[in-house]
């Protein structure tokens, strides 16, 4: 019984959706491919985002190279703390060897 209901929904919901599509594909042919919505910007509209994208992007280049400076300096001082704590390592290691061999005398 709980079969037949199930049987009974998904076919329901099947042929909405073939419905749906049906109604809507002829629709969706006529857009157009190349993403435009199809509608003619005005000449100000376009001139102001001309200007907005050349001045965001110039932004965006300047914002990329300090980035690139940051992650640069940043690895640079990775590098230095890795080196300076192998040092205390050894030195840290060194101390506790000349403790040993102070204390046992």
């Amino acid at each position: 019984m709980i079969q037949l209901i199930v049987f009974i929904i998904f076919i329901v919901s099947l042929s909405g959706i073939i419905f749906i599509l049906y109604k809507k594909i002829p629709v969706l042919v006529q857009l157009p491919q190349n993403g435009s919505n199809g509608l003619k910007k005005s000449e100000f509209i376009a001139k102001v985002e001309k200007i907005i994208k050349e001045k965001h992007f110039h932004f965006f280049e300047k914002q990329m190279l300090l980035h690139k400076l940051l992650s640069k300096i940043m690895i640079l001082i990775l590098k230095m703390e890795r080196k300076i704590g192998e040092t205390l390592h050894i030195i840290r290691k060194n101390a506790q060897e000349l403790d040993k061999k102070n204390g046992k005398k």
